[in-house]
């Protein structure tokens, strides 16, 4: 396969509605717009949400809870999920990526407790928990936060 022989599916493409065009077209007079009214007229523009001045849904509905602007977004594995890394391997961020344990390089990475740890490893995260660093130390391993 190459560029010349790529082509759209049928049915993704459309061409573009020309109206104002004369009543023939069949988007003629009015192009489209129906008599009068908001729509109708020129320089109309819909706002997000709009629902013709009914109390937008957005609005009706309660609000719950609190977004920190600020939170940084962190990524998690338990300890137990390092088991399958072979002993005496040294375990990073981008070694956690290809193993599929954690989605992304660019995001922090903690390290929590639950599950065991059986082989030695020296594990690189942005945080541990207390009890994620005791199992990682009582194996023989070693922690470092990066």
């Amino acid at each position: 396969m190459d560029l010349s022989t790529l082509s759209n599916t049928a049915g993704a493409w459309h061409r573009r509605k020309r109206v104002g065009r004369g009543m023939a077209s069949g988007h003629g007079k009015t192009s489209g717009r129906g008599h009068k009214g908001q729509m109708a007229h020129k320089g109309h523009k819909h706002k997000l949400g709009f629902e013709g001045g009914q109390m937008p849904l957005l609005r009706r509905l309660p609000k719950r809870g609190f977004k920190n602007p600020g939170r940084t977004p962190v990524q998690v594995i338990n300890v137990g999920d390092l088991q399958t890394f072979a002993a005496g391997a040294e375990v990073g961020v981008a070694q956690l990526v290809g193993a599929g344990l954690v989605r992304t390089a660019d995001q922090a990475v903690k390290v929590l407790g639950n599950g065991e740890l059986s082989c030695k490893l020296a594990v690189k995260a942005s945080a541990f928990s207390a009890a994620a660093r005791a199992k990682i130390e009582a194996a023989g391993g070693t922690c470092e936060t990066v």
